[in-house]
């Protein structure tokens, strides 16, 4: 692999972007290619649930294959792999990370939480991590000289928004001042693809593409229930945009050197659609910190408490986290509770986040406590008060780490039936349950772990925690990445295992 580069910006005018879209036919074939694609991911082998206790040995996220060679072959996600976590790096590097944003007094993004805790990681490791992002609100800001060499430097762009050329500045002057990094690590792209073609250290870490999103907007269309009714003129134009950008991204994906997959589907995609080789794509699963997210009966107890739920063991609590919009699949849960709540009134439901769905839960009655926005130092203790999580989304891009926190909990989770939910996360029926992305299988679902009962769904949680103890911690995510950037700055790192391992 490359010795580590300066970035230099290309001399290249900037192509001129395309202003027409494809014909309807054109449309409608590449469509259904997709269509077929997608279906054949969906009902891979290694992809699909299985059942009993046989289903977990055919997990591409738990696989207990050995592996021994070239890291850059590896077919299944590095976590799995057992890197070590708590001796210090045969070597330390120097890290750029290009960020959007970064999460100071904001309330962030899956993708912020996970660079957080990634790159916080790899500084307590003691690499020299610098991060470059928009800058958060001045009263918020904090001086880049308090920096102390266990954490990242920030380097602020001059406002909130997210401008490449200034990052490029800021940038090339700290590779001035400190010398050349390692590594140049971007969250999705952040570094836009016309520079990142001359940039053979860098990895980018996708965290939805446009397929996936393209899926997204389908499944959101078909939730509106009105199968009978034709489809709108501006669905009709998100559709031929999303064809575009798919068609498109398929194109500057190349021009990155290595693309981390979070979900083993999207490794799959990365693959197999976008046609990258299989030794520039490495699936690295996000992971969350254990001693933040962890089974504690009695803080689960006293948050019930706190937030109204009846006392005893008679009742049911269900818990959804996160923006409370439709392509999380609130009208889902809306619908599926409503329904379910009439023959169960013993049952709760606990939603924590903000948006416009959140009156309307609140109008469903007692039985739904809306939270708000919970602050992280609370989530421990909201997934810990909590039966089973739920999580509807109409997404299937990324891998949301409310389900990691939830399993690290020792909760089961219902989710949708999406390639990198039952490919990565309910890789096990013990794991919980999966729906298909209507009312009628979310209801389903319900009244099943209704009917299982409070002790089935805590032997549930046991087997999660496990789960997710073994693949989905942030030790585990930051030794993978480690290898990796190891890896690309020098070849006899990308050799598996090492004495060290």
């Amino acid at each position: 692999m490359a010795s580590p580069t300066t970035f230099h910006r290309t001399k290249k005018s900037n192509p001129k972007m395309v202003s027409h879209f494809p014909t309807f036919s054109t449309t409608l074939l590449f469509l259904l290619s997709l269509s077929a694609v997608a279906l054949l991911l969906l009902h891979s082998p290694s992809l699909s649930p299985c059942g009993g206790s046989n289903s977990s040995s055919a997990a591409p996220a738990s696989s207990n294959r050995a592996f021994f060679g070239d890291l850059r072959q590896v077919d299944l996600s590095w976590n799995s792999l057992r890197l070590s976590t708590d001796r210090p790096p045969p070597t330390t590097l120097r890290i750029a990370v290009f960020s959007r944003k970064w999460p100071i007094a904001t309330a962030p993004g899956g993708m912020e939480r996970h660079a957080l805790t990634l790159h916080s990681a790899l500084a307590r490791r003691g690499h020299q991590v610098h991060v470059f992002t928009s800058a958060p609100p001045s009263a918020d800001r904090p001086p880049e000289e308090c920096a102390d060499s266990t954490s990242p430097r920030l380097h602020f762009l001059s406002g909130p928004q997210w401008r490449c050329e200034e990052a490029w500045a800021l940038y090339e002057a700290e590779e001035a001042a400190g010398g050349p990094f390692d590594v140049v690590h971007s969250e999705s792209v952040a570094v836009f693809h016309r520079w990142a073609r001359n940039v053979p250290n860098l990895v980018v870490s996708w965290h939805g593409i446009s397929l996936e999103i393209l899926h997204s907007g389908i499944y959101q269309d078909l939730a509106r229930g009105a199968a009978n009714e034709p489809m709108t003129p501006a669905f009709n134009r998100s559709l031929a945009e999303s064809i575009y950008k798919v068609l498109n991204e398929i194109r500057f994906f190349q021009n990155y050197a290595h693309h981390v997959a979070i979900s083993d589907s999207t490794g799959e995609m990365l693959r197999d659609v976008y046609q990258i080789p299989s030794s520039r794509v490495h699936v690295i699963l996000n992971g969350v910190e254990e001693d933040k997210f962890a089974p504690d009966a009695r803080l689960g107890e006293a948050f019930r408490s706190d937030i109204g739920v009846p006392k005893g063991t008679a009742p049911l609590v269900m818990g959804i986290a996160g923006r409370l919009v439709k392509d999380k699949g609130h009208p889902l849960l809306y619908e599926a509770f409503s329904k379910l709540v009439l023959r169960h009134p013993n049952v709760y439901l606990v939603v924590a986040g903000t948006g416009p769905w959140a009156q309307r839960y609140a109008d469903l009655g007692t039985n739904v406590v809306v939270l708000g926005a919970v602050p992280p130092a609370k989530l421990k203790a909201f997934y810990n008060a909590l039966d089973v999580f739920v999580n509807p989304t109409l997404r299937p891009q990324g891998l949301d780490l409310t389900l990691m926190e939830a399993m690290q909990c020792g909760k089961p989770v219902a989710a949708t039936r999406f390639p990198s939910i039952k490919g990565t996360i309910v890789v096990d029926d013990e794991f919980g349950y999966t729906f298909a992305p209507n009312v009628e299988a979310l209801l389903e679902v319900l009244e099943k772990v209704v009917a299982e009962g409070k002790a089935r769904l805590a032997q549930r949680g046991r087997a999660c925690k496990e789960y997710a103890k073994s693949i989905f911690t942030a030790a585990k995510m930051a030794a993978a990445y480690e290898r990796l950037f190891l890896c690309i700055k020098n070849e006899t790192y990308c050799r598996y295992p090492l004495s060290f391992d």
